[in-house]
């Protein structure tokens, strides 16, 4: 089984598919579109974390930034129902420590960010993932903040700042925008104020 390639990247598309040249082999691998800005400019030096998938009809390469970034996509194609496509939009909504955190929050909220899940997979999802993914191992026990906004020692995110979010991906922000915003709000559990605290902020950003 391939593990990791480390040469130089040939081309990368907008949709995932980079090339990497190995020993004068150029291998074809799928990494989530998030990670394709992160991997430089062709020519450049590259190491990617891989994963083989094996079909009676193709060999598939998936790749990755970090060993992390593998480890959940193992555990996200190990679900039912789950295929690689769908692991990798994952990815590219919600790093390994933020979805490790949507687990641990049983935060339905934060999987339905991910195009193409509604919330009967999303809640699949956290029950399955309890038990594939190390979330002590990873320091998210709860003792730290989250992507989605919590406080240390809050759990799940409060009902005011799920809230905010489903108002905000109505309107249309993107989820990392999302994420941000809620990271960024003050205290408090009022609706209104909070989605006007984070229109403020998406405004400036943008």
């Amino acid at each position: 089984m391939i593990g990791s390639l480390r040469g130089t990247l040939g081309e990368a598309g907008l949709d995932g598919t980079v090339l990497v040249e190995v020993g004068g082999v150029g291998y074809r691998v799928l990494v989530p579109p998030a990670t394709v800005p992160a991997l430089g400019e062709p020519g450049g030096d590259i190491v990617l974390h891989t994963h083989l998938a094996v079909r009676e009809d193709a060999l598939t390469l998936y790749g990755f930034a970090r060993r992390d970034e593998r480890t959940c996509f193992e555990a996200l194609i190990g679900a039912h129902g789950v295929g690689p496509a769908l692991a990798l939009a994952v990815l590219s909504v919600h790093t390994p420590d933020g979805l490790r955190r949507a687990v641990v929050d049983d935060d339905v909220g934060a999987l339905c960010l991910v195009p193409g899940v509604g919330r009967k997979t999303a809640a699949r999802l956290l029950i399955e993932l309890k038990d594939r993914l190390d979330v002590a191992v990873a320091g998210l026990d709860g003792a730290s903040g989250d992507a989605d906004g919590s406080r240390p020692g809050e759990g799940s995110a409060p009902p005011a700042r799920a809230e905010v979010r489903q108002a905000l991906v109505a309107l249309g922000y993107e989820p990392e925008e999302v994420r941000v915003a809620l990271r960024e709000l003050p205290e408090g559990d009022d609706v209104a104020t909070l989605v006007k605290a984070a229109l403020s902020r998406l405004g400036r950003a943008r």
